[in-house]
């Protein structure tokens, strides 16, 4: 094989891996986290397949070129050479670190930028801990407020900004197109609040908030699950997010305000029964 169809093959192949990737159909995140992870993502990938591909193929033609060399020749210093791969470097780090930052930077990644509640400013209205160290305040008007407590082995949700108490068990419902708040705190050990498919992920600590804000896109059902092993019951410590148009929103609110309490006292019940009998199960199996 000629240097020139090596050359011809290697053109060859990066134009093809470019196209893959820009060919590809970009999936519909279904919030706003996910879209921003997923295109910081591909991204990276669109500056890092390149990269490899040169690499590789520089690698694979040194090889042959120089496969039946019988004695390695110093190396001859090119300082234009050397200039070019340092000034190449500094361009795709910059642009990692612009796009890693802008990312970052969001308040739906980063975390949201408003002061948190002090003793000066006062707590947020509803929150169950007084202790509101990383609560962090809406800053729009239309943003939605939930409490998530965490504790082993089960979720509970309060809606502080309702109209009346509202509450839900291992089953949290926001609505559509509205920017969300979650305040994580939990009532026993470190727990880990995880939605993949919407990009959310925080850690949950006792007596100590921190807040997670969203907005999903998408209506539909994903799931939730503790993301930090907890004890026994870890695994079953999982749960449901609904994503509902703003209508549905609202009529499950009022539903859940007229008979809402008796289904999550049953929802506690059923869950207290199955963490006692994750307790039992594991008090007997060493047995």
């Amino acid at each position: 094989m000629t240097a020139t169809r090596i050359r011809r093959a290697l053109a060859i192949s990066v134009s093809l891996t470019l196209a893959t990737l820009f060919v590809a159909p970009a999936a519909a995140q279904p919030s706003i986290n996910s879209k921003l992870i997923t295109d910081l993502n591909n991204n990276l990938l669109y500056a890092a397949v390149p990269i490899t591909v040169l690499v590789e193929g520089i690698l694979i033609y040194t090889v042959y070129r120089f496969k039946d060399s019988g004695e390695a020749k110093p190396t001859q210093e090119n300082r234009r050479l050397e200039i070019t791969w340092t000034v190449a470097t500094a361009i795709v780090l910059l642009f990692v670190g612009l796009a890693s930052t802008q990312v970052l930077a969001s308040g739906y990644i980063g975390g949201p930028t408003a002061d948190s509640p002090n003793a000066e400013t006062g707590n947020i209205e509803g929150l169950t801990y007084n202790n509101t160290s990383g609560a962090h305040a809406p800053t729009e008007d239309d943003a939605v407020q939930i409490e998530v407590v965490a504790v082993k082995y089960s979720w509970t949700f309060n809606y502080i900004d309702a109209e009346g108490d509202v509450t839900s068990s291992n089953t949290l419902v926001i609505p559509e197109d509205r920017p969300v708040y979650l305040h994580l705190v939990s009532d026993d050990w470190l727990h880990s609040f995880h939605a993949p498919d919407l990009g959310l992920k925080q850690d949950a600590f006792p007596d100590q908030y921190h807040t997670m804000k969203t907005n999903a896109t998408e209506p539909g059902e994903y799931q939730l699950y503790c993301a930090e092993y907890c004890g026994v019951g870890h695994s079953q410590m999982t749960g449901t997010i609904e994503v509902k148009s703003q209508s549905d929103y609202q009529q499950w609110l009022d539903e859940q305000r007229s008979g809402g309490s008796d289904n999550s006292s049953a929802g506690n019940e059923s869950n207290e029964t199955a963490n006692n009998s994750s307790n039992a199960s594991a008090v007997v199996a060493p047995a």
